[in-house]
């Protein structure tokens, strides 16, 4: 009599699934992240802040300019005087300029009597108003010019604010390289930056006899 084999083939194959199946995982364990190649655990640097050089501290007053052109002394008085308001101007803003002063009928303020003029001074063609007063009398006069308005030259601020601000490196004013303020407003704007690159606020108050005042702002 023949025997069959086919039962035996059955447990082969069957033995060879169980011995290909997957086992599940461990219960609680967890499975370890993969690192990308090329990657690092180690910290970012941050870029430092630099430190900059402080500007030289000013050991001399603000210089006063050199002022020329003046008149004799037996010259006319309304050339005297004119001259006088556009000294005043220069040495207010610091820096010798092209001055001019402009005050109808300043000629004939030597008449005895009280006058009052209404002139244009133009500093380096920047223009401002303001009133003359003349006291004039027999052999003398005195005479006054007023205005609310100054002229300034901006490295005459800078120069204040520097002297003011301790630990400077650059200054920066909101202004011209000439301007005309009233010394009765808030100021000009400007700003310091100090060695440890940090920037302040400072207000420059300028006079009218051209002094410079600086507080922080």
């Amino acid at each position: 009599m023949r025997r069959w084999t086919v039962p035996a083939i059955a447990a082969v194959a069957l033995l060879v699934l169980a011995g290909c199946s997957d086992s599940p995982p461990e219960a609680g364990s967890t499975p370890a992240p993969s690192t990308p190649a090329g990657s690092t655990s180690a910290p970012i640097p941050t870029a430092s802040t630099p430190t900059l050089t402080p500007l030289p501290t000013p050991t001399k007053p603000w210089p006063t300019p050199k002022v020329t052109g003046a008149p004799d002394d037996d010259a006319p008085l309304a050339e005297r005087i004119r001259f006088a308001i556009a000294k005043q101007a220069q040495i207010a803003a610091g820096k010798a300029a092209t001055t001019k002063v402009s005050c109808p009928g300043i000629d004939d303020a030597d008449k005895p009597g009280e006058h009052s003029l209404t002139c244009t001074v133009t500093y380096a063609g920047k223009p401002y108003s303001g009133t003359l007063t003349v006291d004039a009398k027999q052999y003398s006069a005195s005479y006054r010019f007023t205005s609310e308005s100054v002229a300034i030259a901006k490295a005459k601020v800078v120069d204040a604010v520097q002297r003011a601000a301790s630990g400077a490196a650059k200054v920066t004013c909101t202004m011209d390289d000439v301007a005309v303020v009233k010394h009765t407003a808030q100021g000009i704007q400007c700003d310091v930056t100090t060695v440890d690159n940090a920037v302040q606020p400072y207000r420059a108050q300028v006079s009218g006899n051209g002094q410079v005042l600086v507080s922080k702002a």
